[in-house]
């Protein structure tokens, strides 16, 4: 009787779960992904995972758990609040913040024990004078013109090594077109590369060495013969690229982590001339059967896949996106798809039966990246790890 009234309590809680929309997060997968990644570093590299934006949105606490357990003591977040809330958690391990924090926030920044990057000197000048013991690590502009000293200016970079308060962990920098591999923009990353490897070759001149990192996914696919002593992955991790059309040289088994779910909560039949919808966007051409499903923009869903953009898949087969995406549903049509029935399940990212669909082929479609796609997956949305 305890088993039944257990195994009852267990289904409760698997529906409740699962009973509107939801992500399945594959740990597998995320691990299998690590394993792969690993094979192509460079001798003595180790993963630096990156984990910010919830993981693009795969959860942080529960990725950053499962990589902990599996031997990844490294990780990068963009925000300080992102890195206090991987330590409330238990997270170990070295965490480096790659954006921007107010200095007054120094004694937090040690509190918790994360590495904060040094976007310039002034900035630099600014944390060392907190009188705060500090990890940081330097961020070195080559080209991009976001954050960073710009390579060139050995005097600035020197002055932080002096700092009193900062401990310097790392050097690194980031290449904005190691994406492409257009001979334009392969000169442009072999420049960023040749003047990160200068500076670096001046300070060992000067008996200064610490570890280094350059290679991001893209980084790592397309530059991977490069001598660091860590890769920073992301979007790789998970099991995507950034777009469908992207070409790199290194192919590796990377499987999708993410899959993306709701439910049919509703079919009806409409006449020819009927419309759906806001805006009466969609007008029928003929008797159609629709299906209403428990997702819209308001989870992520990108309300740019209106109109017919999008598709989904119910019971292993794609049907399109009609009239505009809602805040809270959008509706498919399902005119001659046999079988389906209220509460049935529909796949937006992932795979059912032998019909699938990419986060990088949804994103194309959107106009945007798989990066931003997963990251904006929002915050209603159970994450199911499985």
């Amino acid at each position: 009787m305890q088993t039944i009234e257990k195994e009852k309590v267990l289904k409760k809680e698997w529906v409740k779960n699962r009973d509107r929309a939801w992500l399945n997060i594959d740990k597998e997968n995320l691990l299998h992904n690590v394993k792969e990644l690993r094979k192509i570093m460079s001798d003595n590299c180790r993963l630096m995972a990156v984990v910010k934006a919830n993981a693009y949105g795969h959860g942080s606490i529960m990725v950053a758990s499962l990589l902990n357990k599996a031997g990844i003591g490294n990780f990068a977040i963009a925000t300080i609040q992102e890195g206090i809330e991987l330590r409330h958690y238990g997270i170990r391990g070295d965490i480096l913040i790659l954006g921007y924090t107010e200095p007054f926030l120094a004694r937090e920044l040690s509190e918790y024990q994360l590495t904060q990057t040094v976007i310039d000197y002034n900035y630099g000048r600014e944390l060392d004078s907190m009188g705060i013991p500090l990890k940081v690590q330097i961020k070195i502009d080559t080209g991009m013109h976001r954050l960073g000293f710009q390579a060139e200016n050995m005097k600035e970079v020197l002055g932080i090594f002096e700092a009193s308060n900062l401990k310097i962990t790392g050097i690194f920098t980031h290449l904005s077109t190691a994406d492409s591999r257009e001979a334009e923009d392969i000169a442009f990353a072999k420049g960023q590369i040749d003047r990160f490897y200068t500076l670096v070759k001046q300070l060992k001149e000067r008996k200064i060495q610490v570890p280094i990192h350059i290679q991001s996914t893209y980084g790592l696919l397309n530059y991977n013969e490069l001598a660091c002593d860590y890769a920073r992955i992301g979007i790789g991790m998970y099991g995507a690229l950034s777009s469908a059309k992207d070409k790199t040289i290194i192919h590796p088994d990377l499987r999708p982590v993410l899959s993306l779910h709701s439910r049919v909560a509703l079919i009806r039949q409409i006449a020819g001339g009927e419309s759906v919808g806001y805006g009466r966007a969609y007008c029928a051409d003929g008797e159609r059967t629709i299906a209403v499903i428990t997702i819209g923009y308001g989870d992520g869903y990108p309300r740019s896949l209106s109109e017919g953009k999008g598709e989904i898949i119910i019971k292993g087969v794609k049907v399109p996106v009609i009239g505009r995406i809602c805040m809270d549903q959008l509706i498919v049509d399902i005119t001659g798809t046999e079988g389906i029935n209220r509460g049935d399940i529909a796949t937006l990212i992932g795979k059912e039966e032998e019909a699938l669909i990419l986060a990088e082929e949804v994103s194309d479609k959107a106009g945007t990246i798989a990066n931003e796609l997963l990251s904006r997956l929002g915050s209603r949305l159970p994450r199911i790890f499985v």
